[in-house]
């Protein structure tokens, strides 16, 4: 059997399997509720992560560089309707949440 030289192409190198376009993924960012509504902190304890503003800083709750939202003083986490759409979390000390819960 004779090869026809013209129709034979060689190859250099050779591709080896395995190799896949997909097969990756990145590890979720663990972002959401950190403190739940009713709950004591402590100032500085982050409440929120988000990306962007889901949900948006009220009294002694101020926004991060990441949109983070935290608390600037101890008191009582409060989630609140801020408008019709739009939601937002406040700290309130004890006696003003009692207060609020109270009507």
């Amino acid at each position: 059997m004779l090869l026809n030289m013209e129709s034979l192409t060689m190859f250099a190198h050779h591709k080896g399997g395995g190799s896949s376009a997909n097969g990756r993924d990145s590890a979720g960012r663990r972002l959401g509720t950190k403190v739940a509504d009713g709950q004591s902190l402590t100032a500085g304890s982050i409440i929120y992560r988000q990306r962007g503003t889901h949900i948006y800083p009220g009294v002694n709750v101020r926004r991060g560089n990441d949109d983070t939202l935290y608390a600037v003083a101890d008191g009582v986490v409060k989630f609140e309707r801020k408008g019709r759409d739009k939601r937002q979390v406040s700290v309130y000390t004890r006696e003003q949440y009692n207060a609020i819960i109270a009507k």
